[in-house]
């Protein structure tokens, strides 16, 4: 893997992460922009739950469903000039243009897995998913070195239905000033299960899965993925490895060279869990989630680090909505059974 680093042209990073040595990366970035350095971020805390809030009004005018032919994230060619000045990428990281998170206030930044716009995740070879999973990781363990940055989060959000603005193959990565709300409750979880069993609870909670084996989809050699006890959505997989790290610069070898195999089985079983054979719905929209432990957090050692996959999308045309008990009291109503889920995730095999 070779990695270049360069600046658009209003001094936002750009990294290209190359599968050949001899990939050279000097094209410039010739648009008149301004300097990225206005963007600034509020965070703000809610007195009542204790969690915060991100203010970034500039987002308001970021680029929405753009017409054919003007995507940012495709390559720069024809004398149209994009968000990556080069003429073809292998996958390419940058400083998003319209950040969540700015300043002070953290960092985002915008992962594109392929140059092929017309592509997605689950199309990429396993060479490629390696590659996207190399600058995952290089980039999570970068950004846990920056000041303030308390968490690494990684992820991607896939379809209109989740909210996609922009329909070509990438993620994202925020680097939080902040624990997350969902990471402090696991930690809290997790030092609670210690105290009560002596035992660590992502270690209990493989096993079981894997002693039940009901709602088990994949179960490899270094990573196993279920659908969980008590899923909150229709169709949920959360994907560990079977040796247990904290974050994803501390997956061994072994679970690095198994990782794309497994997750773009899972990833095309997705694509098939709605198709009848007559009908498709099309591609399913999905959210797909590392969760790693936070950088200086007092239980940061109890942690496990694992992927959350799920779609909004409970049966084809039809979606699941956060309504008045999700979204008002936190309680989730998940109307398809994990068990029924993961058998329907292990009909639509491709092996």
């Amino acid at each position: 893997m070779k990695k270049t680093a360069t600046r658009l042209a209003d001094g936002r990073e750009l990294l290209y992460y190359d599968s050949r040595d001899d990939a050279v990366r000097d094209a410039v970035d010739p648009r008149p922009l301004d300097p990225a350095d206005h963007r600034t971020t509020d965070i703000r805390r809610d007195p009542l739950l204790g969690d915060s809030v991100a203010i970034a009004s500039h987002r308001q005018s970021r680029t929405y469903h753009p017409p054919p032919g003007q995507c940012p994230l495709c390559p720069s060619r024809d004398g149209r000039h994009t968000e990556i000045p080069a003429a073809d990428y292998d996958v390419a990281v940058f400083e998003n243009r319209f950040p969540a998170l700015a300043g002070d206030a953290g960092r985002c930044e915008v992962v594109c897995f392929t140059d092929d716009h017309d592509a997605s995740f689950a199309d990429l070879d396993e060479d490629r998913a390696a590659l996207v999973l190399e600058a995952w990781t290089d980039r999570s363990a970068e950004l846990a070195t920056h000041p303030g940055v308390e968490q690494v989060f990684c992820f991607e959000n896939r379809g209109r239905e989740i909210g996609v603005t922009l329909g070509h193959p990438h993620g994202q990565i925020y680097a939080y000033p902040f624990v997350t709300p969902r990471t402090e409750r696991m930690l809290a979880t997790a030092a609670a299960h210690r105290k009560a069993t002596g035992r660590n609870v992502f270690d209990d909670t493989l096993a079981a899965e894997r002693a039940d084996g009901r709602r088990v989809v994949l179960d490899g050699r270094h990573w196993t993925a279920f659908v969980p006890y008590a899923a909150h959505w229709p169709y949920e997989v959360h994907l560990y490895p079977r040796r247990r790290a904290l974050g994803l610069p501390d997956l061994d070898d072994a679970a690095r060279a198994e990782f794309p195999r497994i997750y773009l089985e899972l990833l095309r079983r997705f694509d098939r869990i709605f198709d009848d054979g007559r009908n498709s719905p099309g591609p399913t929209p999905y959210i797909s989630a590392w969760h790693q432990a936070p950088v200086h957090h007092t239980h940061r050692s109890e942690f496990g680090l694992h992927l959350e996959l799920f779609t909004n999308r409970r049966t084809p045309g039809k979606l699941k909505f956060l309504a008045g008990s999700e979204s008002g009291m936190n309680v989730f109503i998940n109307d398809v059974p994990p068990e029924s889920a993961a058998e329907r995730l292990r009909e639509v095999a491709s092996e």
